[in-house]
């Protein structure tokens, strides 16, 4: 047995490391290291639970809207106070639209380059696949890159700037839309889905959501051009359908809140194809294979210690579990616990895997724009955005959102006023987590179990497709 550390990672945000035991060509066993603290979570001890909204956001720069989402969800429980209708639905519009952004990043900025890299220069597939996506150069980066920067225009219209933008408060937004804003606003979700249909789908957003088989799927891509079906064939090109499985339960905080309900569900699905309801209060957090010192395994009471020279330690990521679990979050849960039947019927296939995964995160981005659309209308702009929010009364409280790479969780302690403790456990805390006490692995070492490197050593490709399958955020993981 011989071990490699593949390590750092380009396109990935922040550091990462995955030390892997190799085995007859194949990985046998692997560690997933966060090698980076930040320390956000001792910064806002001591402070006015108001300041929450100005430094969380900060953890990140690509999912700050629902960083702000989750701390004034905590804040509000905190408050006691209601959310205006209108703020409800210019909150759900922005945070949809960082999203559907960060799907957009993920699938042209850091997946599909991979596919150009010379290892696959002997496939028939290769140039086309190089031409279109290869990092800095392709022409799918020219197309890609606009429409994003486009959507992100909703940003400025509602909550002011983009990123860390203070316009989401527990009371709803602060930023009143005028009859002229919401005109600009159905442009830019007009150019969205237009981009949508012409370059990633070439179809309809409503032909796309509507596929529900993997029959039905295999014929609507059957000679479809468009940056979706060119995936579909690389995909099972190289069976990534066998690539990066999980470890089977999936689970899913629930996303934008409506006066209907949640637009995704929450829950956690098991590998049976079982659906329940959220065990929130089983969430817990073990600290034996982390930087950390022992303080609770809840995180409504545990508390941040760094220990930089614990024995048998090897990440600044704790491992969050639930009812004991690792559980793998992202579009491929929120979309399993929703019942979407083309995601369930994939999953009642071949299981969690790379493909399942972007293609998940890809039929999302279609449902996204055309609740965007839905989420406009509704907005009725002759009544409130915000609500006053008033004192904040001591005890714990929590706010649960789904960032794009999945579920996200703050939870807050006031104590006379003051922020008694923070912790806060973001989607690649899920995903990329250490083993526990009882030595299981995280779902990205269970994923990578198995995976062929060959003599490609630590620059085999497909330990590249397996991580970016997950989108791995570091600095938020370590936050």
């Amino acid at each position: 047995m011989t071990r490699i550390t593949v390590g750092p990672f380009n396109r990935v945000e922040g550091d990462l490391e995955v030390r892997l035991d190799i085995e007859q060509g194949r990985v046998a066993r692997a560690e997933v290291t966060a090698p980076l603290y930040r320390g956000f979570e001792q910064i806002l001890e001591g402070r006015p639970p108001l300041d929450a909204l100005v430094i969380a956001p900060r953890i990140c720069g690509i999912c700050s809207v629902s960083q702000s989402i989750a701390a004034a969800g905590a804040l509000r429980q905190a408050m006691g106070v209601a959310t205006a209708p209108n703020g409800v639905l210019a909150t759900n519009i922005a945070h949809a639209a960082e999203n559907a952004a960060d799907h957009l990043t993920h699938f042209y900025i850091f997946f599909m380059p991979d596919f150009a890299r010379e290892a696959y220069a002997s496939q028939a597939w290769h140039g086309a696949a190089a031409e279109r996506f290869t990092a800095t150069k392709g022409s799918a980066a020219r197309e890609a890159l606009p429409a994003r920067a486009r959507l992100l225009e909703i940003m400025g219209v509602i909550a002011g700037k983009w990123p860390h933008s203070l316009a989401f408060q527990p009371g709803g937004t602060t930023r009143a839309i005028e009859l002229g804003e919401r005109i600009r606003l159905n442009a830019i979700a007009a150019s969205f889905r237009g981009f949508l249909e012409r370059v990633m789908f070439a179809d309809k957003l409503e032909n796309v959501v509507a596929l529900s088989t993997p029959d039905e799927l295999d014929r609507w891509r059957d000679g479809r051009g468009g940056d979706f079906a060119h995936f579909l064939a690389v995909a099972d090109a190289l069976s990534l359908a066998d690539l990066g499985k999980g470890p089977g339960l999936l689970m899913s905080f629930g996303a934008y809140h409506d006066s209907d309900g949640a637009r995704f569900r929450a829950g956690i699905r098991a590998s049976n194809g079982e659906v329940e309801a959220l065990p929130s209060d089983r969430i817990t957090e073990d600290v034996s294979h982390a930087w950390m010192r022992e303080t609770s395994l809840d995180p409504a009471e545990s508390r941040t210690v760094p220990d930089a020279d614990k024995a048998d330690a090897y990440s600044w990521c704790k491992a969050p579990r639930l009812a004991g679990q690792p559980v793998e979050v992202g579009a491929l849960a929120r979309q399993a616990v929703d019942g979407q039947p083309l995601i369930t019927a994939l999953l009642a296939a071949d299981g969690s895997n790379v493909r399942n995964r972007v293609i998940a995160r890809l039929i999302e981005t279609a449902q996204l724009a055309l609740s965007i659309e839905g989420w406009i209308k509704a907005l009725r702009l002759n009544e409130p955005f915000c609500l006053n929010s008033g004192d904040t009364a001591d005890g714990n409280f929590v706010g649960l959102v789904e960032a794009a790479r999945g579920s996200l969780g703050h939870w807050l302690a006031v104590r006379s006023g003051r922020i008694e403790r923070y912790q806060i456990i973001a989607p690649t805390s899920w995903n990329f987590s250490p083993r526990d006490a009882g030595g299981i692995a995280g779902p990205l070492e269970q994923a990578l179990v198995g995976t062929e490197v060959g003599a490609a050593g630590a620059r085999a490709v497909g330990i590249q497709h397996v991580v970016r399958s997950f989108d791995p955020c570091m600095v938020c993981t370590a936050h």
